[in-house]
């Protein structure tokens, strides 16, 4: 045999650099890329890489097939080439196949792919040793051995320095790209790691300043409203006229409910579980008959069993449709329709031009009811908008899809 130039094109061997304990994500992201990727057809690239190997392993022998040789030599070659397409399942059994080519033919190329192949699957077993011995004593010894003999001892000598690097670069190569690959998936891991504690992070940063507002709603709020319900409730009591018992009834009836919701979201804040739901559509009948403006409510085909997060939403639609007519059109009447199809509700509340002007005793809203009713619909995957109307008054219009 002779020694024919040997080239592994296209085969990745390098890695990451080394002596870094935070690798850096963008090289991360651009590993599992690359992994995902592959993997999106392994069975189309596997192929395509099986056909590379073979057509460079038989090219290898075609190239250097003298003009009077036997044919035994060829065939032995060709089956050397042909076993590449087994590197995969059976990696030494390609190893074993490949040997008799490369001994007593040209396929020396085939015979490396092979034994790059075992070392990639089975990393410093003992078949990856084997194989080695095998193709090292392949390029040492010359057949026919009558030619092996008549070569001197410094033939011998250079012989045996190329079957170390015949046989060892296919070995070294299969380890750098194992390696490789171990590495990018301890990175991948990293990753989702380092991802995991952000996420826990997060999470013990929302819960603290869950607390930190349970505790100012409790010690500030809640006190307020107590200290209403309880004022409200002597006037009740006092010998005053019956508007004012009415008035001070109602003050009181809204003074409670509002602590038992507070108390409810405080609840949640501090446990850190999801909203507990109490608002429901099957209330809006209290809540019209509280509202302090002339409402005129109509339902159609609202389903009994919407689920809780949909019909607290539709319920605080309705609601702050209400307050917004109690506070900013005196004197109008809020007409409110909610009504459901196969898979949504839709909720609709406008009022009519005000009467009068509004009542400066009355606080002025930040703006944030109708900018959390958008979130609340957005968060629900449904719609919200809100627009003034031709005659004066205000619209607002939610749709919540609930299957």
């Amino acid at each position: 045999m002779t020694t024919q130039g040997i080239s592994l094109a296209g085969v990745p061997v390098g890695g990451p650099g080394s002596g870094t304990a935070d690798p850096p994500r963008e090289h991360t992201t651009a590993l599992s890329s690359r992994s995902r990727a592959r993997s999106r057809h392994p069975a189309l690239t596997a192929a395509a890489m099986d056909v590379v190997f073979v057509v460079f392993a038989v090219l290898d022998v075609w190239l250097v097939i003298p003009d009077d040789a036997p044919s035994y030599p060829i065939w032995l070659s060709a089956a050397s080439c042909l076993a590449l397409l087994l590197r995969r399942r059976l990696p030494f059994t390609t190893v074993l196949l490949a040997v008799p080519g490369f001994f007593a033919g040209w396929a020396q190329l085939a015979a490396m792919l092979a034994l790059g192949s075992l070392a990639l699957r089975k990393q410093f077993h003992w078949h990856m040793w084997v194989g080695a011995g095998l193709v090292w004593l392949c390029r040492f010894f010359l057949w026919p051995m009558s030619d092996f003999l008549e070569l001197n001892w410094r033939i011998h000598v250079l012989d045996a320095m190329y079957g170390v690097i015949v046989a060892g670069m296919p070995v070294a190569i299969g380890l750098l790209i194992a390696a490789r690959w171990e590495l990018a998936a301890r990175l991948a891991e990293l990753a989702a790691s380092r991802d995991r504690e952000r996420q826990l992070h997060a999470q013990a940063v929302r819960a603290e300043e869950r607390a930190r507002l349970a505790r100012e709603m409790h010690d500030v709020v809640s006190h307020d409203i107590t200290l209403i319900a309880m004022q409200a409730g002597v006037l009740s009591a006092a010998k005053v006229d019956t508007q004012a018992k009415e008035t001070a009834d109602t003050i009181r009836t809204l003074s409670t409910r509002t602590l038992e919701e507070l108390r409810g979201l405080v609840g949640v804040l501090r446990s850190g579980a999801d909203m507990a739901v109490q608002a429901d559509l099957r209330d809006l009948d209290e809540l019209v008959h509280h509202a302090g403006v002339p409402v005129r409510l109509t339902m159609e085909n609202v389903p009994a069993d919407l689920p809780a997060p949909v019909s607290a939403a539709a319920y605080r639609t309705v609601q702050e449709g209400i307050t917004n007519v109690r506070k900013h059109a005196p004197g109008a009447t809020a007409f409110v329709h909610v009504s459901a199809t196969c898979d949504t509700v839709s909720v609709d509340v406008r009022n009519d031009k005000p009467k009068s002007r509004r009542n400066v005793a009355l606080p002025r809203g930040g703006g944030y009811g109708l900018a959390g009713l958008a979130e609340r619909a957005k968060l629900l995957g449904g719609t919200f908008e809100s627009a003034s109307t031709d005659d004066g008054g205000f619209r607002i219009h939610a749709s919540y899809p609930f299957r």
